[in-house]
């Protein structure tokens, strides 16, 4: 089960099957902690400093104290280099650490800090080809006046719960809406729509993650001549939209053909073809071109 996975946890290097943390961590007990998913290929994780910054800024929302980036950044190449795959994934976690049964973090006096390399494949060749189902869940998204969804905790139980219904719906994915009913994302990724050659996606504010891959894919659009813009979007915009793709750094992009029922007009669209071929040219060259 974990034949490629390679683990670095509290400073060592162990087998993932030997991979462990303590009972008392309140990381495990409360979801109290941040995480980063990172993708490497050809042995360099692509766009780290990014990663590593969010991560940071997660942690100064908790006032959760970690180690310095020299630190992840010591410990991302230990694992990559460990592992047997040129291409992979990466899951790199704080937690808050050990202390006392009972939520008061103050008992925690060190963090725990693990970093894992493994696979993740979100959708099959097949799917990302043709584009995926998605339904609009009854779930929602927490707005920023409770717990921030700018802040990666380990607590993700909202986008669990709208990724049930997906499975009990036979689709591919979920798409939240926030309390006002406009869309905020998927239920780990961004989303994006295409209309009138124009590509708008949700702001933060509306309760998306603020994306490292849906950065890139704005950085992109913008190089390719597509107009872009922040703003909101209601059902109506998903349902009547021209194209419609997730993005994300375990999904990279993926195209969406069915919303409700309802049939995107453009699956894979001309937009997402182009975003797509750029983000691999770019992954190719930051990844082929630079010393990690």
């Amino acid at each position: 089960m974990f034949e490629h996975a390679r683990c670095w946890v509290n400073g060592q290097l162990v087998p993932a099957e030997q991979a462990s943390v303590s009972v008392f961590d309140h990381g495990f007990l409360y979801g109290d902690g941040i995480f980063e998913g990172v993708r490497f290929y050809n042995k360099r994780a692509f766009r780290l400093p990014l990663h590593l910054k969010r991560l940071q800024r997660s942690a100064a929302a908790l006032q959760l104290q970690i180690p310095h980036e020299e630190v992840f950044i010591q410990a991302v190449y230990a694992v990559i280099e460990a592992s047997e795959l040129q291409d992979g994934y990466l899951r790199i976690i704080a937690t808050r650490g050990v202390g006392v049964l009972g939520i008061n973090p103050a008992t925690c006096k060190e963090p725990g800090v693990i970093v894992i390399a493994d696979q993740l494949q979100m959708v099959s060749d097949a799917e990302r080809a043709k584009g995926i189902r998605a339904i609009i869940t009854a779930t929602r998204r927490s707005q920023p006046d409770r717990l921030d969804p700018r802040i990666k905790s380990l607590n993700y139980l909202t986008s669990i719960f709208a990724r049930m219904e997906a499975n009990f719906a036979g689709v591919e994915e979920g798409i939240l809406l926030n309390d006002r009913g406009c869309v905020a994302e998927g239920t780990a990724e961004n989303i994006f729509i295409m209309r009138d050659g124009e590509l708008l996606t949700p702001a933060p504010t509306e309760g998306a993650l603020a994306g490292i891959t849906r950065a890139t894919v704005l950085e992109l659009a913008a190089q390719l001549g597509i107009k872009t813009r922040e703003t909101v979007l209601t059902a109506y915009d998903l349902y009547s939209a021209d194209e419609c793709f997730f993005t994300g750094t375990g999904a990279r992009l993926i195209p969406v053909r069915e919303i409700d029922g309802r049939k995107i007009q453009t699956c894979p669209g001309e937009a997402y073809q182009r975003l797509a071929v750029a983000f691999a040219d770019l992954v190719h060259q930051e990844t082929t071109s630079l010393s990690p």
